[in-house]
């Protein structure tokens, strides 16, 4: 049976994605903002065309500065909403923007995104799936599984026998404590 392992190896888009970011944790906030932002985006279409417009998305939403897009408004969303670089859908708009707001108070209340997610760890995804789908809007089991694998919070981004997963495994993700 083919992986991502597999299939991403030489490929021009996910080759350099599988190689340098997926699995590997995030320290920044407004960097795991932006992975649940494509993650969620991602929702209906192929993770290649997400890939192709990722720098789309980050200048279209102020670099994933949280600050910045909580802040948005009207303007904000209808210019996002004619953009044709990023995917032009209102639901997923909105949770972008409602995402950030809570985003703040969690950083408020926890200290920071990556704070809050390291209080609920370890989690099954399962338990996971329930906690996103309370907090975040737009976050169902495929979203909340692929943002939490992506970023180091649950296991198999990667085959043991993959090279990046040992190179993962040297930094220690959250799901390998």
């Amino acid at each position: 049976m083919s992986s991502y392992c597999d299939s991403a190896v030489g490929h021009p888009w996910h080759g350099p994605y599988h190689d340098n970011e997926y699995g590997f944790p995030l320290a920044s906030d407004d960097e795991l903002f932006g992975r649940l932002l494509l993650e969620i985006n991602q929702a209906g279409l192929s993770w290649l065309t997400i890939l192709k417009k990722q720098d789309n998305f980050r200048q279209a939403y102020s670099g994933f500065s949280i600050d910045a897009v909580a802040a948005y408004g009207e303007a904000d969303r209808a210019r996002l909403l004619s953009d044709a670089g990023i995917i032009r859908n209102r639901l997923k708009v909105n949770a972008a923007i409602e995402n950030a707001r809570t985003i703040q108070r969690l950083q408020g209340e926890f200290g920071s995104f990556g704070k809050w997610l390291d209080a609920h760890h370890p989690m099954e995804k399962p338990e996971w799936v329930k906690l996103f789908k309370k907090t975040f809007k737009f976050t169902g089991g495929e979203i909340t599984g692929e943002f939490l694998m992506s970023t180091g919070y649950l296991p198999g981004a990667h085959r043991e026998s993959c090279s990046v997963y040992t190179r993962i495994a040297e930094i220690g993700p959250a799901w390998m404590q």
